[in-house]
């Protein structure tokens, strides 16, 4: 398979996930209910835990291995915490919605509309996604050791399985406030806009500094890893019934550890 078609294909495998959620404001009347949110809310969770794992940070201490032999956790850890203080300043300095829009916090610090807020948060947590699928890719057409085309696929699979919910969850609260359907639809889809644009620039970037693709795979996982515990676990767990999130982690986090080994 060509280099192009390859970044073609991660550029649009994700973005066709949020497409496809937000899509769902044509088949469904009403606002996905509670347990529903919790439900796609924690499946996404346990999807990107798993990629942060399998994809990223054991592909980054594997290449580290071959120079720093026992060291190799240092751009590991460097690289991971840099992600996720990277997402803590974005988290910063974007206002937005946190995903439990519900919390006493979040009626607080609201200055925005509710639905402007919901969709830069869901446009900030793809910004780490898209950095993800891009160094994996990267990784692989610049022949950086582990990573392999099919690692490549199952996490841009991975990734578009857990934008499923965050295309629906944009744009049935806006149908549900009167917007009409062909316009919800393509505020969803634009919420994921970012990411195919992030992969891109992260793969042309990558290409130029290949000697520090550990510490860009670990940051990538550090990134993920803020916005699962930052968003999608409160708003999985809060509420009654917080075992349904919990048990949908569990079948995500299974779903891409199962992508990641039969497709690596």
């Amino acid at each position: 398979m060509s280099s192009s078609v390859q970044i073609a294909e991660g550029l649009l495998i994700p973005f066709a996930g949020t497409t496809a959620g937000a899509a769902c404001v044509f088949f469904m009347h009403r606002r996905l209910g509670r347990s529903a949110e919790r439900i796609l809310t924690g499946f996404a969770a346990g999807v990107m835990v798993a990629a942060s794992v399998w994809s990223l940070l054991i592909p980054a201490l594997e290449q580290a291995d071959k120079k720093l032999g026992k060291l190799s956790f240092i751009p590991a850890v460097i690289g991971f915490l840099a992600g996720i203080f990277f997402l803590l300043l974005l988290d910063r300095l974007i206002p937005h919605l946190h995903l439990d829009s519900d919390s006493p916090e979040g009626l607080k610090t609201r200055r925005l509309p509710k639905n402007v807020m919901m969709l830069l948060a869901v446009t900030l947590h793809n910004i780490p996604e898209g950095m993800a699928v891009g160094v994996v890719y990267a990784g692989y057409i610049y022949g950086s050791g582990s990573l392999t085309s099919a690692g490549a696929l199952a996490l841009a699979v991975g990734i578009a399985i857990q934008n499923f919910p965050e295309g629906a969850i944009i744009s049935m609260p806006l149908r549900a406030e009167g917007m009409s359907r062909r316009r919800a639809f393509a505020l969803g889809t634009l919420s994921g806009a970012v990411e195919p644009v992030g992969t891109g620039l992260t793969i042309l970037a990558a290409g130029f500094v290949i000697p520090l693709m550990p510490y860009l795979l670990s940051f990538a996982a550090g990134a993920m890893l803020y916005v699962v515990i930052e968003e999608l676990i409160p708003e999985m767990s809060s509420g009654e019934h917080s075992n349904l999130g919990t048990i949908a982690f569990a079948f995500g986090f299974a779903a891409m550890m199962v992508l990641d080994r039969a497709l690596g």
